[in-house]
């Protein structure tokens, strides 16, 4: 039987955001308080690590649909969360986050990344003005090639766009392991500021060439799939949290899963799909207080390849 983000979450804790103590944080993580933040290396700027993705955003006009996904919106702000992640493939989720955004009057709270068109004939130009029009914005911060599709004309585009200062970052993105060899040359070949790639405690491939290079390369990184394509809370179905999880101040298994990921150097931050405040409140806690240190990241491997 599949277990829910809800039932792990009751299994756990609870939602309590965890505020443990800053000083065990390593140095190359930032602290506004207890609330962690990550640095994007091309530009030294600081972002907190959990973030929203948005592939199940597409509830076009539906007002009952919009409601949740407004209220999950303005609590992951005023929670201090920044990155959302959308895509054009989405259905009609760029639509939907430029709505709410400018109902909440949160666009400059929020790093928006989205990414070019997979299917059809939109391309270039034409595809990224929609996306600049579905979002109502001047600015998108991150903007990527999606799995490759048609990099070859369409990253000198967004090339283009960012020379004019409406796209701030560009690079490419993947959820699958065989796409690592593209990325690595993507990397070392191209002038790419954010990648974004599958990465978390059940699928560890990223981190044997993907993830180094890019801290070597100085290339910003947002990790999709955090939850596994295969759910991590089914594999853990049943069991109780460490007893060692509350030297992390991790409280539930999200905040575990997550904490294992953006505690990786090379992360800068992860998108969990969010649709709810509650797993707002849970995801945000695992940028709080300290992140795992190296040793601490072996024992997280061990115990999970030993369920």
């Amino acid at each position: 039987m599949t277990m829910t983000r809800r039932e792990a979450i009751n299994a756990g804790a609870g939602t309590a955001v965890a505020l443990g103590a800053s000083a065990g944080a390593p140095a190359l993580f930032a602290q506004s308080g207890n609330l962690i933040k990550k640095t994007i290396p091309s530009s030294g700027e600081q972002i907190t690590p959990v973030g929203i993705g948005t592939n199940r955003y597409g509830v076009g006009d539906d007002e009952a649909a919009r409601t949740p996904l407004r209220d999950t919106m303005a609590r992951f702000v005023e929670l201090g969360g920044q990155v959302m992640d959308t895509a054009a493939v989405y259905g009609s989720s760029e639509a939907v986050i430029g709505d709410l955004q400018s109902e909440l009057g949160i666009r400059d709270d929020l790093f928006i990344v989205t990414k070019t068109p997979m299917f059809g004939n939109v391309q270039g130009d034409v595809a990224v003005q929609g996306a600049f029009d579905r979002l109502k914005t001047d600015v998108i911060d991150g903007f990527l090639v999606h799995n490759f599709v048609n990099i070859a004309t369409e990253l000198p585009v967004l090339r283009e766009w960012q020379a004019q200062g409406k796209i701030r970052y560009i690079g490419a993105s993947t959820s699958q392991d065989s796409d690592h060899a593209r990325m690595i040359d993507l990397i070392e070949n191209e002038d790419v500021q954010l990648i974004q790639v599958n990465y978390s405690l059940g699928d560890r491939a990223s981190a044997e060439r993907v993830l180094p290079l890019a801290a070597d390369q100085g290339v910003a990184v947002m990790i999709n799939v955090p939850f596994g394509s295969s759910s991590l809370f089914d594999h853990v179905e049943g069991q109780e949290l460490p007893a060692w999880a509350s030297d992390i101040g991790v409280s539930s298994w999200g905040q575990l899963f997550l904490k294992y990921i953006i505690s990786h150097p090379a992360v800068t931050v992860a998108i969990p799909g969010t649709r709810r405040v509650e797993h707002v409140n849970d995801n945000i806690g695992a940028a709080m207080g300290r992140l795992p240190d190296a040793a601490e990241r072996l024992r997280m491997e061990q115990w999970f390849d030993s369920l």
